[in-house]
């Protein structure tokens, strides 16, 4: 069995039909495919493609931008900002000692406060927006307001997935003011960045944190490759119209072990395509801060994580 047959495409509309044979069959199919890949292809969404290609537009305005102009944005990973080159390296989630990861982000997180201080600011701190690129705003509030939207009824899905007490809300009783993050990330081609150093990936191989990734991807040779223990690394099946969807560690506690958290890197820039950028849109759900997974604070834990593939660097 290969990994386009263990990453099934689910089809959300006969899911929303609420025809009880139609939802016990997608929710069996999910529940098989996040046993063993932890991924699936999310089509009947409802998002507009054209708004992706918008967001895309826009983005690789800012990325062309002379480096100077971004410095102006720079954060460090889990900051609202630019993740310039060099400060991001995800295998360290794994513990594995790699070169930085060959991409650049536009970061974007939950921004609503919830009337503590010590929380908000945390974790519910200002965006900031780009003056170089105003239209963007907009079209991310919008794409944002879709991803919370998808994000709760995919959760919906898995809580009949797994069969839990509570159903449908087993894990939406834990979104009423949930932390998230968006990354719009840019794959920029060798052209730009040169021949990898060894062992050095657009993305190095890891897990995600929270509960589901929602992830717009284009096809390219140094795309998306997900790990299965029985077909080890292969390329994840591609689907323009739909959505990958993953889920992350604090998903897999949750059930406790039962679905798998989906391992998965992007490979470097091809060598026979030295002019091939890709751009992802990225976005991580979590749930409400102070939620406990099983004896775990979530967000004592996606703290740290984030803290782990942050790359430091010497003053």
């Amino acid at each position: 069995m290969s990994n386009a047959s263990r990453i099934p495409t689910v089809d959300l509309r006969p899911w929303l039909s609420g025809d009880p044979e139609a939802r016990a069959r997608t929710a069996r199919t999910v529940d098989e495919a996040l046993r063993t890949a932890g991924f699936l292809l999310v089509t009947g969404h409802g998002v507009d493609p054209a708004l992706r290609t918008a967001i895309r537009s826009s983005a690789r305005g800012f990325f062309r931008l002379p480096e100077e102009a971004k410095r102006a944005y720079a954060v460090r990973v889990g900051g609202r900002g630019w993740l310039g080159p060099g400060a991001e390296a995800n295998s360290y989630a794994e513990g594995t000692a790699a070169p930085p990861d060959l991409k650049e982000s536009l970061s974007f997180a939950a921004d609503e406060p919830t009337g503590d201080a010590a929380v908000d600011a945390e974790w519910f701190a200002a965006n900031t927006w780009p003056e170089e690129t105003p239209e963007l705003r907009a079209l991310v509030q919008t794409y944002l307001r879709e991803m919370r939207t998808l994000s709760d009824r995919l959760l919906e899905l898995l809580g009949v997935a797994l069969g839990e007490d509570g159903g449908a809300e087993f894990f939406t009783r834990h979104t009423g003011h949930p932390t998230w993050g968006f990354n719009i990330n840019w794959y920029p081609g060798r052209e730009t960045v040169g021949e990898p150093e060894p062992g050095q990936f657009r993305i190095g191989p890891h897990t995600d944190f929270g509960t589901v990734t929602v992830l717009d991807r284009q096809a390219g040779r140094g795309g998306l490759q997900v790990f299965t223990d029985e077909d080890g690394w292969q390329d994840a099946p591609f689907d323009p119209a739909a959505f990958t969807v993953n889920i992350g560690d604090l998903m897999a506690r949750w059930t406790g072990g039962r679905w798998q958290s989906g391992r998965h890197r992007v490979l470097p820039p091809p060598a026979e395509l030295p002019a091939e950028e890709l751009m992802s849109l990225v976005y991580f759900y979590e749930c409400d801060p102070g939620t406990d997974v099983r004896g775990v604070d979530s967000h004592v834990y996606l703290r740290a994580q984030l803290d782990a593939i942050t790359v430091e660097r010497p003053e």
